[in-house]
């Protein structure tokens, strides 16, 4: 089965919703985020039995979109082991490119209270693989704000991945829905990971949770602590601290460097 075929037959049906709208309605840069990995074949389920008011991102007759993401780091992993140390103050840093219109963010996401994700971006026109000073001085003064001094931090990339993204509106709750497919991570050395028969559903709501939350808890789906970044470079990296990951690992990564060379 491929991502389209989980997909298409799915969304096809549904009702759109344009990107203005979107933005306007469910924008949510300050949420709650639950992230669940699961099998492809589960994903028709899932679509199937959401919400009948739900609607689907359609761009330029578009529904399914693809995504590259260059996320940054110092070269000792500032940002990877805050992460997995679970810090409180810890950040994520990326430019993230929208592939069918070549459009460029530079982003950087930090924790707010009670556990919610903070984003804040603007476009980027700089060089993909590396931060002028004028990205620079904004990624400064994003993370003074949330608290972390980022002074002599020298930032390079770490990690590059791709996917397929379609996004879902849930209009009663006023959340999100995105549903990641096709998901490729590569180093900047060129080691590739690939989980083609694997899918990363991510829901963005309030604490409450939304109807999508409900069902996929229903169908025994849990939030795990999957993330692209973070669970990536613990996959392709056995020289990096792991525990915080490694249960997502053994479970959906079974051909991971991390889990079949050096213990992390």
């Amino acid at each position: 089965m491929t991502a389209l075929d989980s997909v298409a037959p799915v969304v096809g049906a549904l009702p759109p919703i344009g990107l203005d709208e979107l933005v306007d309605r469910a924008e949510l840069l300050t949420r709650l985020d639950r992230k669940y990995m699961l099998p492809l074949t589960d994903l028709p389920l899932v679509l199937g039995g959401l919400d009948e008011d739900v609607q689907v991102l359609e761009v330029d007759g578009e529904r399914q979109f693809a995504y590259r993401s260059v996320y940054f780091d110092t070269p000792d992993m500032d940002g990877y082991r805050g992460a997995a140390h679970r810090r409180r103050r810890r950040f994520k840093l990326r430019i993230r490119t929208y592939l069918a219109s070549g459009q460029h963010f530079l982003e950087v996401k930090t924790r707010g209270p009670r556990g919610t994700t903070v984003k804040q971006r603007v476009p980027y026109a700089g060089e993909l693989g590396r931060l002028g000073p004028e990205a620079r001085a904004y990624v400064d003064g994003v993370l003074r704000v949330a608290g972390i001094d980022s002074h002599g931090f020298r930032l390079v990339p770490a990690l590059t991945t791709r996917y397929l993204r379609t996004t879902l509106f849930l209009p009663g709750s006023g959340s999100r829905v995105t549903v990641d497919t096709d998901l490729t991570w590569a180093l900047p050395d060129g080691a590739e990971l690939r989980t083609p028969e694997r899918t990363i559903v991510e829901t963005k709501a309030g604490r409450a949770g939304s109807g999508a939350d409900r069902l996929l808890w229903s169908l025994r789906h849990r939030p795990c602590p999957v993330s692209k970044f973070g669970t990536g470079l613990a996959a392709l990296r056995p020289d990096l601290p792991a525990n915080r990951w490694l249960p997502v690992l053994r479970r959906h990564f079974p051909t991971a460097p991390a889990l079949n060379g050096s213990p992390a």
